[in-house]
C-alpha cells in the first residue's frame, strides 16, 4: 500500500471476547504523525501473553483464574475494567505489542533525518498523566500497536536498530525480552543462583539468556519436553513441571507462573532472596505465610515499569549479538486467529511471529 493512501490494512479487537473479535479490515483510517511522533510502516509483530490477555478481558480484577480458564470464559465481567490500568479500553483497537518497523514520517518537532530507519518500539511506555505522575501503559493497549500496516510512536519510543536480523526475528524483541530484562534489572541479578518460572514462553526464554549474559547459574522450570531446547539456549538445570523444588536454593526466582505452587518458590529463595514477578499464567491469587517472608528477609518485587535504559540496553545488546531470537514461527498478520491459537497451545519455545509488511 502507499504511503500516500488514507487507509490501510490489519486487524482490529471488536471488544473484550474470543477469537471471533479480531477482525481483519482493509479500511482502517491510516495514522498522521502528531508533535513529537513518528509514523511507522510496520514490517513484523509477534504474538504475546498481553495480547491475549487483553482480548480475554484477563486483568480486570473479576478474573482470578489462570489464562486458560479466562479464555474459556472470555469477556465476561471483563468490559468495564479489562485493561492493564484497569480503565475501559476503547474499541475497535488496534492491538500488537511487538513492532519492528520504518520510519516513514515525522511530526513537528522530529528530525527529517529519522525517515528510513529501522526501529524497534518500546513495549511498555511511560506517559505522564495530567498530575504530573507517570504511568505505564502498553503499546497496542492503551492505544493502538502493530497489528496493522502503520502505527506511531513518539520518536523516543522508536528505536533506531541496525542488525543483520530478519524483520520478524527483530520483532520478537521488544515485549518479551523487555519485560525479562526489567525483572533482571530490578532484581540487580549478577553471578548468582536464578530460578526461572514459564521458562520455555518468550519471557521465559529471554529470562534464561539475559539472566546468562550476566553471568548467573539458570534454573529452568519447564517440561521434560522442552528441557534440551533451554539447555541450548543456556539453561544450566532444569526442574521438571510438578516437580518438588529445592529448598534454600536461589538468590533470585524471576516469576511469570504465579498459581497453587507460589508458596514453594519462597521456600526454595535463600534468606535474603528476591523474588520477581511480572506474570500469572497459573493464577493471580496466591497465598502467602508472612513468617516466610520475614523469617527469611526475603524482598518481593513486582516489575512493570521500565526506565528508559532498559530498552536502550536491549537494543545494544542486539546489535552486540549478545542475545538471539528464538523464533519458534511465524504467521501473516492475517492469520492472526491461528497463530493465538498456536500461542495458547504452548507446544514449542519462545516466540511466534507475524509478518505484517506482506500479511
Amino acid at each position: 500500500m502507499s504511503a500516500q493512501a488514507e487507509t490501510m490494512s490489519g486487524v482490529v479487537l471488536t471488544g473484550h471476547g474470543g477469537l471471533d473479535r479480531l477482525e481483519w479490515r482493509d479500511d482502517l483510517q491510516r495514522p498522521r504523525p502528531g508533535k513529537g511522533q513518528v509514523l511507522i510502516r510496520v514490517l513484523a509483530s509477534a504474538v504475546n501473553n498481553t495480547d491475549v490477555n487483553t482480548r480475554i478481558g484477563w486483568y480486570s480484577k473479576a478474573v482470578r483464574g489462570d489464562t486458560q480458564a479466562a479464555v474459556a470464559s472470555a469477556g465476561e465481567d471483563a468490559a468495564a475494567s479489562g485493561s492493564w490500568t484497569g480503565a475501559p479500553l476503547g474499541f475497535p483497537l488496534v492491538q500488537g505489542a511487538d513492532c519492528c518497523g520504518e520510519v516513514v514520517g515525522v511530526g513537528d518537532g522530529v528530525d527529517q533525518g529519522r525517515v528510513g530507519e529501522r526501529v524497534l518500539v518500546r513495549a511498555l511506555q511511560s506517559v505522564a498523566g495530567e498530575d504530573g505522575r507517570h504511568r505505564t501503559v502498553t503499546f497496542g493497549s492503551e492505544h493502538d500497536g502493530a497489528f496493522a500496516e502503520f502505527t506511531l510512536a513518539t520518536s523516543s519510543d522508536a528505536v533506531a536498530v541496525s542488525s543483520d536480523l530478519s524483520d520478524v526475528e527483530l520483532a520478537s524483541f521488544p515485549c518479551a525480552f523487555s519485560t525479562a530484562e526489567g525483572m533482571v534489572q530490578r532484581a540487580r541479578l549478577g553471578a548468582e543462583r536464578v530460578l526461572v518460572t514459564g521458562a520455555s514462553g518468550g519471557v521465559g526464554s529471554a529470562a534464561i539468556q539475559l539472566a546468562k549474559r550476566r553471568g548467573a547459574n539458570v534454573t529452568a522450570l519447564t517440561s521434560a519436553a522442552k528441557a534440551e531446547e533451554l539447555r541450548r539456549i543456556g539453561a544450566d538445570d532444569i526442574l521438571v513441571r510438578d516437580e518438588a523444588f529445592p529448598e534454600d536454593a536461589f538468590d533470585v526466582v524471576l516469576d511469570l507462573v504465579g498459581g497453587p505452587r507460589w508458596p514453594e518458590l519462597l521456600g526454595a529463595l535463600r534468606p535474603f532472596g528476591r523474588y520477581v514477578a511480572s506474570g500469572a499464567i497459573a493464577g493471580p491469587i496466591v497465598e502467602l505465610d508472612l513468617r516466610t517472608l520475614y523469617l527469611k528477609d526475603l524482598s518481593l518485587l513486582g516489575s512493570t515499569h521500565q526506565p528508559e535504559n532498559v530498552f536502550t540496553d536491549l537494543v545494544h545488546y542486539i546489535e552486540a549479538g549478545e542475545i538471539r531470537p528464538l523464533l519458534a514461527t511465524s504467521y501473516p498478520l492475517r492469520q492472526i486467529r491461528e497463530a493465538q491459537t498456536a500461542f495458547m497451545e504452548k507446544g514449542y519455545v519462545g516466540k511466534i511471529g507475524l509478518t505484517v509488511a506482506d500479511g
